[in-house]
């Protein structure tokens, strides 16, 4: 199965090993409850799948790669205890709490995640001297003398042994005690990943025109070469900071992260192309409605591979506003909510102003701690992090502003109308980025007419996570104008094939 349909199977097997009766029993009793075994490719997104799993589920997670495991290490070290049996003191061997269960207990305990997942990655390439000890924690969930708790999935993963020279085969005894998912490459079905993580337009366009470059391993002569969605990923973050602070893009630092030659050959003369495309187009003129009629003959007479370029260039560009955008939405939300529970708990209209400021205080350290959790949890999202560090800022900013006001009323309103005049520039703003994505319709639809063009926009805007969070928010006269077309279009097509099979 492709990425998509792994990450599908896996969250509809926790979600069943952590279902319970009426009794709070688990419906799959824990010691049936089959560990996941993912396995693919090195780099397909194995890891990152269980990440998303975690965060969009609201578990925990914790995850240790094998490969640097020794059995002292994952079991506990040995120790001696004396104990009683029928009446004689004997001394036997116990263990310490291994690191990895212990590590999920600590995490029960900081962050109340009695839910989650222990991700143990490279599960095949253990050492000869811990595989009976995997064994023994795959059957009964135990590592020496110590139990995982009930409630947290095992999820372990793999390559396939012509991958990795260190995989050791499992045996059938251990097979049968794993459900097995095999993923399979698939760049369809990792582009709504690329959109939601904000992939480098430039890969993207590269990648829809060169789909056999987007996974590949080749055994050569020189030794391995091979291109992996984790590399064009690292790639992608590697080739914004170099955008960001004008150094070159060139084939040296491609190959550092596709060391395929000729993917890396391609992707290289294919950026100096997409480049000129960036230059010649200016993104942010046609995005505030302001293209000349160079630019639209230009558009025009383009071929396919540059039509591509220039949309992913343009939706690059309305994401990064929206995701600018939809984070202060968000940051707004939350304080807001904070501000009116302030409010509530100041019945008194002459309540000392010590007291506002001091109630401002709790709510701060609250929303701290529950930050503090989940990230220690590992259920926050790089821009959830965002989004939580600046409600803080904010709230510590009318903390203060609360202290230097002479009563508790005064404080509230200052506060109030700085936060009017937040959401007066938060809703200019808002309008702005409409704007912006209206013009690119017009812009497309003017340009370009046989549709197909239009299909591809409208395919991206809605597979992106910041896009379609926008659309649903704001809303876009042009996105429900050509959604409607698809929508006919599809029926349409739908017909055809009915009346072909019935003929």
């Amino acid at each position: 199965m492709n990425i998509l349909q792994a990450k599908d199977e896996v969250k509809r097997t926790i979600e069943i090993y952590m279902e319970k009766n009426e009794y709070g029993d688990f419906r799959i009793p824990y010691m049936k409850q089959r560990p996941i075994f993912l396995i693919g490719a090195p780099g397909i997104g194995k890891t990152a799948i269980i990440e998303q799993v975690a965060e969009e589920l609201d578990i925990g997670l914790i995850s240790y790669s094998m490969t640097h495991h020794t059995r002292q290490s994952a079991v506990g070290l040995p120790y001696i205890v004396n104990r009683s049996f029928d009446g004689t003191e004997e001394r036997t061997t116990e263990y310490t709490m291994s690191e990895i269960i212990a590590s999920v207990y600590s995490m029960v305990e900081n962050t109340g995640k009695a839910q989650g997942i222990l991700f143990l990655d490279e599960i095949n390439c253990v050492s000869e001297t811990l595989s009976p000890s995997i064994l023994q924690f795959l059957q009964y969930k135990t590592f020496g003398n110590h139990r995982l708790p009930g409630g947290w999935i095992i999820i372990t993963a793999g390559n396939p042994p012509e991958y990795n020279r260190s995989v050791r085969e499992f045996d059938i005894a251990t097979r049968d005690r794993l459900k097995y998912i095999f993923i399979e490459d698939d760049y369809t079905a990792w582009k709504p990943y690329a959109y939601a993580n904000a992939i480098h337009s430039s890969i993207l366009s590269f990648l829809e025109l060169n789909q056999h470059g987007f996974y590949s391993v080749k055994i050569t002569a020189n030794g391995s070469q091979y291109a992996t969605a984790r590399g064009w990923e690292d790639l992608s973050y590697a080739i914004t900071r170099y955008e960001e602070k004008g150094y070159p893009i060139e084939l040296p630092l491609i190959t550092q992260y596709i060391t395929d030659d000729d993917i890396a050959r391609k992707y290289a003369v294919f950026y100096e192309l997409y480049s000129k495309y960036r230059r010649t187009y200016k993104t942010d003129r046609i995005l505030t409605g302001k293209w000349t009629k160079e630019i639209m003959k230009r558009a025009k007479e383009a071929g396919f591979d540059e039509r591509v370029a220039v949309i992913e260039m343009l939706y690059e560009a309305l994401n990064n506003s929206f995701e600018a955008v939809l984070r202060n939405q968000f940051t707004l939300e939350k304080v807001s909510k904070i501000l009116r529970s302030v409010k509530e708990r100041l019945s008194d209209a002459n309540a000392d102003i010590s007291e506002s400021a001091e109630l401002l205080g709790i709510q701060l350290e609250e929303l701290t701690e529950e930050y503090t959790q989940k990230e220690e949890a590992h259920a926050l999202s790089r821009e959830d992090k965002k989004i939580y560090l600046e409600s803080r800022a904010m709230l510590y900013e009318y903390m203060e502003i609360m202290k230097t006001a002479p009563d508790s009323k005064e404080g509230l309103a200052l506060v109030r109308k700085h936060f009017d005049g937040r959401i007066k520039e938060h809703s200019a703003a808002m309008r702005d980025k409409s704007k912006g994505l209206e013009n690119a319709f017009s812009f497309i639809e003017k340009a370009w007419v046989t549709g197909r063009e239009m299909m591809y926009f409208m395919t991206i805007l809605t597979a992106g996570k910041n896009s379609s969070s926008f659309i649903a928010l704001q809303g876009s006269e042009g996105y429900k104008r050509h959604n409607a077309k698809m929508l006919v279009y599809d029926a349409k097509e739908e017909l055809r094939n009915q009346i072909a099979d019935d003929l």
